[in-house]
């Protein structure tokens, strides 16, 4: 009966795994190999800070999620000691957290991910780790689309400066 224990809760394993493929905007893979305790904790207090799940899965269990997932491709990058990292909201944050915290420690290597529905590469994970931050596109759509109404009112304060000028002179 043991094994037959054991079975089930791999299957709910997987399920879970498979749900979090679903439904996330954003899965970063990561190989964390050497990484030592303190580097891992600070690195999954900042994942969860920004609202992403850390875990760290055998391969066997996430290519039958991401099979189940019907996102076979990702086999390719479940290879060594496989971290995932599973984003519900935030496109970007986890792979500009991970990104830069590779860059701060050798040890840590992305390999690739799922980003809205579509498996990708460590190419695609490091050009969206460098657009700017929801924040930050806000802000920046925010500028564009106050510039006229500035330019507009620096136009006619710039007429009704000169018509005073006119009318002094």
């Amino acid at each position: 009966m043991a094994n037959a224990k054991i079975l089930a809760e791999k299957e709910q394993a997987v399920a879970e795994v498979t749900e979090k493929f679903k439904a996330s905007a954003s899965t970063i893979i990561a190989d964390y190999r050497g990484l030592n305790v303190a580097q891992v904790t600070q690195l999954r207090k900042t994942l969860r800070e920004a609202g992403i799940e850390f875990v760290v899965l055998k391969n066997s269990l996430a290519r039958r999620a991401s099979a189940n997932a019907e996102l076979s491709a990702l086999d390719e990058y479940l290879t060594g000691p496989t971290a995932i990292a599973f984003s519900k909201d935030d496109l970007v944050a986890p792979a500009k957290i991970l990104t830069d915290f590779a860059k701060k420690n050798d040890q840590l290597s992305v390999k690739g991910g799922v980003v809205e529905g579509r498996v990708v590469g460590y190419d695609q994970i490091k050009a969206l780790a460098e657009l700017p931050s929801r924040d930050g596109l806000l802000s920046m759509l925010l500028s564009v689309l106050q510039a006229p109404v500035r330019n507009f009112a620096l136009a006619v304060k710039a007429v009704a400066e000169k018509k005073e000028a006119e009318g002094q002179a």
